[in-house]
């Protein structure tokens, strides 16, 4: 068996094992995956190697190919169960040299095989990082050369920075967005000759990004970085002055800021779900000058298992140019800055989505989906087609909704949202119906119409009817309990069924499991009563079984209700009470039991005939598609089965003569013995 294992840093990878269709507007970027073939023989080992990973949760997902859809019988299949164990080996880098931003920091390369890795920290509203290699001598007096990499490895999109330095010319590198208050890490690589060493010297410098704030509640400056957006005056920030809101704001002042910021709180409100609030209302002013910054705070390590949406709204009426275009990105770890200059969704390590909104298209939604565990900012500024000097002015009213939900629009009308835990982690996932698939069922590929949809309701429900001849049968023959049995089984049968199906001809006239209990405890039952009655053991002993089986039953379906003995057990041990009755019978008549040969020609073997078919058809032809046929199908051969295994009454007995059953008063009682009256 091939088995497929997806590997993802920061949060679950989102995998499409089946090719149905994502939501609109879903942002799905392919996973990084590895296929392994298991053998029942031998035990597998793979290893995979990811050298310099990102610090933060990685996740792996591993799945088998397609299954077939057969329904399976518990108990008749000989289940193939493959484990899959994830082993972590961490080779850790101790005393790693801290490279101070500014200070030149001189370090030596022994080897090629032992390259140098240091760490810089980024702070918070560092718009940009140089890095800078000088000073490069070699031990041997000969050429350097020296490759860089700047970044650590982030499956499945890696966007690790790499430069070779050769000579003794200055080299450098510049990050646009770095990502915020986080640790950088630095690889350098000897490309020269293995004895020798190569001594270097390494500058980072930053440049920092003063923001600004549209806030009118300055009170709300000092709230919880996890709850807010970045306060105006940290970080570099010079001074927390505020812009007055309005289209008379100072173009001067507004140059004086790289980003304006909103402030944004964050509200929990169930797993994995939380909802955005704007302070300042859902509408937020965006300009040309410098990007509006919201932050959306997903770093409680347990928010990357739902489903990330940011809606955006335009006012037309607030944009006084008509082809202006509010371009807005969607990052993590780092904002973009440079939406003006370059209208790249792009930070230093990290691809954004990009979303637009303008007067002639006013609404745009993101989705994305299992969002990484991270501080995620939403980015907006105003662009002008003839150039940035037309919109100075201008103001752009948006309307932002921000969310956090376990299933995107609850999985549809055909679908039902579950939240799943693994090793103590919650996340979230569609469980489809109908035929719908997708991962919010929103792919109709396969599924069913509405009017198929009542057809295998009809179908299902109404194939029970086939008791009714069962039930008459058997009062006919003046067998009260077994009619009585069968009308329980198929009023609970009819409505469990009714209650079961995925789509939207649905009807439950009480919980569903109490409806699926009654169905299978009256379908077994049904087959208990029916043996035990062709047996024609005396009334008190059939009785007797009746009751202490029925008991029996039901205690067995409550311990495991899908069990295969719940029904074979019953079956065998009512047919070696049978096939013991009749030979009992026959070796006191001293002629085979039942003796005469319309019953069996007539009755008893089509009667077996169908009871062998319906099984056939339960145990081995069911599958998930033709599942409404075949089911139905099962439903009629087994009550016709029923009508004709039933034996004849007793000839000595009328079946409505009440009179006679209530009393004998002046007529000879009979002795109602068996072996005297028994119908052959």
């Amino acid at each position: 068996m091939e088995i497929t294992v997806h590997f993802r840093y920061g949060a679950p990878p989102v995998i499409n094992p089946l090719g149905t269709r994502f939501p609109a507007n879903a942002t799905v970027r392919p996973s990084y995956n590895i296929s392994i073939t298991l053998s029942s023989a031998v035990q597998n080992t793979t290893f995979v190697n990811v050298t310099t990973p990102a610090a933060g949760d990685w996740f792996i997902a591993a799945h088998l190919p397609e299954a077939a859809g057969r329904i399976e019988v518990k108990g008749f299949s000989t289940p193939c169960p493959y484990m899959f164990q994830a082993d972590m080996f961490v080779l850790r880098l101790t005393d790693m040299p801290v490279l101070e931003p500014g200070v030149p920091m001189p370090q030596t390369i022994v080897s090629p095989a032992k390259p140098l890795h240091v760490k810089v920290f980024v702070p918070k509203h560092a718009a940009g990082m140089r890095f800078e290699l000088r000073s490069c001598v070699t031990s041997e007096q000969k050429s350097c050369a020296v490759r860089v990499v700047l970044g650590s490895i982030m499956l499945p999109q890696s966007f690790q920075r790499i430069i070779t330095c050769t000579g003794n010319v200055n080299c450098s590198l510049a990050l646009d967005s770095p990502p915020w208050e986080k640790w950088l890490q630095i690889m350098l690589e000897s490309l020269g000759a293995a004895s020798a060493n190569v001594s270097v010297e390494m500058v980072a410098s930053f440049t920092a990004c003063r923001p600004g704030s549209t806030s009118s509640f300055l009170n709300f400056s000092s709230l919880n970085q996890s709850q807010a957006g970045p306060r105006p005056g940290s970080a570099g920030a010079a001074g927390s002055s505020t812009l007055p809101t309005g289209a008379s704001r100072n173009v001067s002042n507004k140059r004086s800021f790289c980003l304006q910021n909103q402030p944004v709180v964050r509200e929990d409100l169930d797993v994995v779900s939380v909802r955005y609030r704007l302070l300042n209302g859902p509408s937020v002013p965006v300009h040309s000058i410098s990007p509006t910054l919201l932050l959306l705070n997903l770093n409680t390590g347990m928010d990357s298992g739902g489903s990330l949406v940011v809606s955006l709204l335009l006012n037309k009426t607030s944009v006084s140019l008509g082809n202006a275009t509010v371009v807005a990105c969607v990052s993590a770890a780092s904002p973009v800055l440079s939406l003006a200059a370059t209208q790249n969704c792009s930070t230093a390590f990290f691809q954004g989505y990009p979303l637009s909104v303008s007067t002639s298209s006013a609404e745009a939604m993101l989705i994305v989906l299992y969002p990484q565990t991270d501080d995620w900012f939403l980015s907006l500024q105003l662009i002008c087609p003839k150039g940035q000097g037309e919109c100075n002015a201008a103001e752009a009213k948006v309307t932002v909704f921000a969310y956090l939900t376990p299933c995107f629009n609850d999985c549809g009308p055909y679908g039902q949202c579950s939240l799943l835990r693994r090793h103590g982690y919650l996340y979230a996932g569609c469980s489809c119906k109908a035929g719908w698939g997708g991962w919010s069922c929103t792919d109709d590929t396969k599924a069913q119409s509405v009017g198929a949809q009542n057809l295998a309701t009809l179908l299902l429900t109404l194939s029970n009817l086939m008791f009714l001849p069962a039930i008459a049968v058997a009062i006919y023959r003046y067998y009260l309990v077994e009619a009585s049995v069968y009308t329980y089984t198929m009023f609970f049968s009819t409505f469990y069924h009714a209650c079961d199906q995925p789509g939207v001809a649905v009807m439950c006239i009480m919980d569903y499991d109490t409806l699926q209990y009654c169905d299978f405890l009256g379908s077994v039952v049904s087959i208990w009563v029916t043996i035990l009655c062709m047996s024609r053991v005396k009334k008190i002993l059939k009785y007797v079984l009746f009751v202490l089986g029925t008991l029996l039953i039901a205690m067995s379906l409550q311990l495991d209700r899908r069990g295969v003995w719940n029904m074979m057990g019953p079956c065998l041990f009512a047919l070696v009470i049978m096939i013991a009755a009749w030979v009992y019978h026959g070796v006191k008549r001293r002629h085979c039991y039942p003796s005469s040969w319309k019953r069996w020609v007539f009755y008893l073997l089509p009667g077996i005939t169908l009871a062998f078919i319906a099984i056939s058809v339960y145990a081995f032809m069911e599958t998930n598609e033709n599942y409404y046929y075949t089911h139905s199908i099962w439903h009629v051969l087994v009550a016709c089965s029923v009508a004709f295994l039933l034996p004849p009454r007793d000839k000595h007995k009328k079946p409505w003569a009440w009179s006679q059953k209530l009393t004998c008063r002046y007529q000879i009682c009979q002795n109602d013995r068996e072996e005297l009256y028994a119908v052959t």
